[in-house]
C-alpha cells in the first residue's frame, strides 16, 4: 500500500512511525511533513490546509489510503473532497467534524441527547454576553465557539478576566471568526483524561486513556499551550468510570451523531472532567490528540493500518486490538518563549543519544536546513519513553531529553508527576 499521512507535528510523527510498522505498508508521503518524518516518508511541499491539492497528489500518485492527523483539514471538509473523488480516506466528514469545529454544536448535541457535560450558554451578543458574566458563579470559563489551535479557552478565575476574554474573542477578534460566537460554561472540578476512540459509525473500540499538561510551566502554572506532554494510561482512571465513559459518552455520542445524520467515522477524541457528580465532557475533538497520541500508541500491539481499514469498512466490531501493559510519559521539548514569541531556525542536537536510551523522539516542529536539524515551531520535539511503571517510564523520558540541546530550549521537570485535581 502507499499511504499518505497529511499534516507536519508530534502527532502525524507519531501516526507515521506507527504506519510503518505495517506489512502491508510500501510506502509512506507525508503533506508536509518535518525533519523527522522525512526518515520515513517522503514528504511533500503541501500545506494540511490546501485540500485541492493534497486530493490531486492522492490522485496522481496513486495513494491507497490518506490519514488525516490536524483537525482544520477535516473541519473544511478534505474528507468530502477524497470521497467525491473515490479516494480512500481515514477521518470524519464535514458534518461529523463540526464536533470539534463548532463547540455550540458539541455543546448543543450533548444536551440534546443527555451526553454529561458543564452548564452553559451560547452568545453572539457581546453586551449580553458581560451582563451574564456579572451574574455568574466565578470561577467560569469562556470559550470561542471554532477552531483557536487549542487556545481558544479561557478560564477565568476573576469576573474581569472573564470579560477581557470575552472582548479579545468578540471586539479585538484574537481568534478572527472563530471567536464571533462563544460559549460560557460552568467551571467543572476534578482530575483530567483524555479518551480516543475509533468508530466506524456504530461501533467504537476505545484505546487506552491518557492525560496531557496543557500549562507551560511545572504544577500546571502558565498560560495555555498545545500540551507540555502526555502520559499515557492515566492511573486514576479506574475500569469502572472507563465504562461508564464507553456507554454514557462514546456511544451515547455515536448514536446522537448517526440520529443528527452525521454519522461519526474516525477517531474521536474526548477531554473529560472526573468530577464528584460523574465524568463529564470538556471538550469533543475529530481527530487523534497531540501529545496524547504521542504516549498512546506507543502502545498500541496492534497494526494500526488494519485497524484502520476496518474502520472503512463498517467491520470494527471484528478488531481484536491489544495494548501494551506498559506505561508511556512523552516530555515536550519547547522553544523559548513558547507559547509567546519565539525564534525559529536554532539547531537541535542530541536527539541519537536520547534514542539511544531507548526512547522514540517525535518531531514536532523541526525543518532541515543545510543536511542538519533546526527548530521550525512551538513545540520543538516529544520524547516518548515507557516503563514497567509510571515512575520507570518517567525516569527513562526524562533521562533521553537530557541528551538534547538547543538554544532556549524549555520543557516541563513534572510530567509524569501526580498533578492535583482542578480547583
Amino acid at each position: 500500500m502507499k499511504v499518505l499521512v497529511v499534516g507536519g507535528g508530534g502527532r502525524e510523527h507519531a501516526l507515521v512511525w506507527k504506519i510503518a510498522q505495517s506489512p502491508y505498508v510500501k510506502k509512506i508521503y507525508s503533506a508536509p511533513g518535518n525533519a523527522g518524518i522525512s526518515e520515513l516518508a517522503e514528504c511533500v511541499d503541501i500545506k494540511a490546509e490546501d485540500i485541492e491539492k493534497i486530493a490531486d497528489f492522492a490522485e496522481k500518485e496513486g495513494i491507497d489510503l490518506t490519514v488525516v492527523g490536524p483537525e482544520a483539514p477535516l473541519v473544511e471538509g478534505i474528507v468530502d473532497e477524497f470521497e467525491k473523488r473515490k479516494l480512500k480516506i481515514f477521518g470524519p466528514n464535514k458534518a461529523a467534524a463540526q464536533i470539534e469545529g463548532s463547540k455550540v454544536f458539541a455543546k448543543n448535541l450533548m444536551k440534546r441527547y443527555g451526553i454529561p457535560t458543564a452548564e452553559y450558554e451560547v452568545f453572539d451578543d457581546y453586551e449580553k454576553a458581560l451582563r451574564y458574566v456579572e451574574n455568574s458563579n466565578i470561577p467560569i470559563v469562556v470559550k470561542a465557539e471554532g477552531l483557536a489551535a487549542g487556545k481558544g479557552v479561557v478560564v477565568a478565575k476573576t469576573r474581569e478576566e472573564a470579560k477581557n476574554a470575552i472582548k479579545a474573542m468578540m471586539k479585538d477578534g484574537v481568534f478572527g471568526k472563530a471567536g464571533r460566537r462563544i460559549v460560557i460554561e460552568e467551571f467543572l472540578e476534578g482530575r483530567e483524561v483524555t479518551v480516543m476512540a475509533f468508530c466506524d459509525g456504530k461501533t467504537a473500540k476505545i484505546m487506552e486513556s491518557s492525560r496531557d499538561y496543557k500549562r507551560v510551566f511545572d504544577g500546571d502554572e502558565g498560560p495555555n499551550t498545545g500540551g507540555m506532554g502526555a502520559v499515557s494510561p492515566a492511573y486514576y482512571y479506574t475500569d469502572d468510570v472507563s465504562e461508564y465513559v464507553r456507554k454514557n459518552i462514546i456511544q451515547k455520542t455515536l448514536e446522537a451523531m448517526e440520529k443528527e445524520g452525521a454519522p461519526f467515522k474516525g477517531v474521536l477524541y474526548a477531554g473529560l472532567m472526573l468530577t464528584s457528580k460523574g465524568p463529564k465532557v470538556l471538550e469533543f475533538n475529530c481527530r487523534f490528540g497531540d501529545p496524547e497520541t504521542q504516549s498512546v500508541l506507543p502502545r498500541l500491539n496492534t497494526d494500526l493500518v488494519e485497524i484502520i481499514i476496518k474502520v472503512l469498512e463498517g467491520r470494527l466490531s471484528e478488531a481484536d486490538i491489544e495494548w501494551s501493559k506498559e506505561k508511556a510519559v512523552c516530555v515536550v521539548l519547547a522553544s523559548g518563549g513558547y507559547p509567546g514569541a519565539f525564534e525559529k531556525g536554532k539547531e537541535v542536537t542530541g536527539i541519537e543519544d536520547a534514542e539511544k536510551e531507548g526512547a522514540v523522539v517525535f518531531h514536532a516542529g523541526t525543518a532541515l536546513k543545510d543536511g542538519k536539524v533546526v527548530t521550525a515551531g512551538g513545540r520543538v520535539l516529544g520524547v516518548t519513553a515507557l516503563g514497567k511503571t509510571e515512575e520507570e517510564a518517567r525516569d527513562n523520558a526524562y533521562r533521553a531529553a537530557s541528551k538534547i540541546y538547543f538554544e532556549g530550549m524549555h520543557f516541563r521537570k513534572d510530567i509524569g508527576k501526580v498533578i492535583k485535581p482542578q480547583a
